[in-house]
């Protein structure tokens, strides 16, 4: 699969999961939070990470109204990228047909990316992907969310 079509079938499957595609990434928000997905192709093959940005409103910002900045510069409030087990259906030199690496596109966004976002959307969700170890905070951010240690 070329890289171009990789892109085309990742947003199609994000759209088809309620983001919205704006500035090169796709995004997600509530009234608590900015969740933005982009991809960033690797400078020596045909490898994809995924960048997880979060923001929340309050922390730095009253609201973060989706940018290019937000998108394309910024890491997030929180920031994380694909977990290791599904590193293969970003790796487009790991053989697999087409229909198997859209097959597998679609079970990361079912296994992974809609659970960890419908947590990401909220301070109380953020708490529970970091009580299970799926994100990493700051200090402040722990200030922030009022968790105590």
């Amino acid at each position: 699969m070329e890289p171009k079509q990789f892109k085309k079938i990742f947003g199609a499957i994000a759209s088809e999961n309620g983001f919205q595609s704006q500035y090169g990434g796709w995004f997600k928000e509530s009234s608590e939070c900015l969740l933005i997905l982009t991809l960033q192709k690797s400078t020596h093959s045909n490898l994809y990470y995924l960048n997880i940005k979060v923001y929340i409103n309050g922390m730095l910002q009253d609201k973060y109204v989706n940018s290019k900045d937000l998108t394309q510069n910024f890491p997030g409030n929180i920031f994380r990228r694909q977990p290791p087990g599904f590193d293969d259906v970003f790796d487009l030199e790991v053989p697999m047909t087409d229909e198997e690496r859209v097959k597998e596109v679609n079970s990361f966004f079912n296994d992974f990316v809609m659970p960890f976002a419908q947590k990401a959307l909220s301070k109380d969700g953020i708490i529970e992907l970091w009580k299970e170890n799926l994100i990493f905070l700051t200090p402040f951010d722990k200030s922030f969310l009022e968790i105590k240690t």
